[in-house]
């Protein structure tokens, strides 16, 4: 839906320095064009909660992390979004892919679909869902309101190919 030199220059704009991150297969193969342009770091982690505690401890040291992130990495990460976004009380933002989101129809029995909003609204997480490329400035939209409430945010990107 979006193209890796797109998220590497926003990301740039949005002063991220780095992106902590478990790849899947739409978000990564951003990371070759953020490694490229050399201004945001990209930091991969083992496991997904790990992404947010890695994350957590960039921003305490004066850094603008984001976490991206699969939908099926976010279930996974449930204690480390506790201590992170609600007992640190860290405005961390996150760009997280929802699979299968475009392929309803072709993979009707993946759970990502019945699970992924009911665990974000869970976690209290505040998420735009983006669903076609004209959407795209609604990450820069999001980001920057949830930087200026210092809250926690996210955007998830619609996954598949409709």
């Amino acid at each position: 839906m979006f193209t890796g030199p797109q998220i590497a220059e926003l990301l740039e704009q949005l002063g991220v320095t780095h992106v902590v991150t478990v790849p899947d297969s739409t978000i990564g193969p951003w990371q070759a064009a953020i490694e490229q342009r050399e201004r945001t770091r990209l930091v991969r982690v083992c496991r997904e909660g790990e992404a947010w505690e890695v994350a957590a401890g960039l921003h305490l040291g004066g850094a603008s992390p984001l976490v991206m992130i699969q939908c099926t990495g976010l279930f996974e990460s449930g204690d480390a979004i506790r201590n992170v976004l609600h007992d640190w009380k860290l405005p961390v933002f996150a760009i997280i892919g929802y699979r299968s989101y475009l392929n309803q129809d072709t993979l009707p029995g993946d759970t990502c679909l019945v699970f992924t909003e009911p665990v974000l609204d869970a976690w209290k997480i505040d998420y735009h869902i983006l669903t076609k490329p004209e959407q795209f400035g609604s990450i820069a939209e999001h980001f920057s309101a949830c930087r200026a409430a210092s809250t926690p945010g996210a955007i998830i990107v619609a996954e598949g190919g409709a």
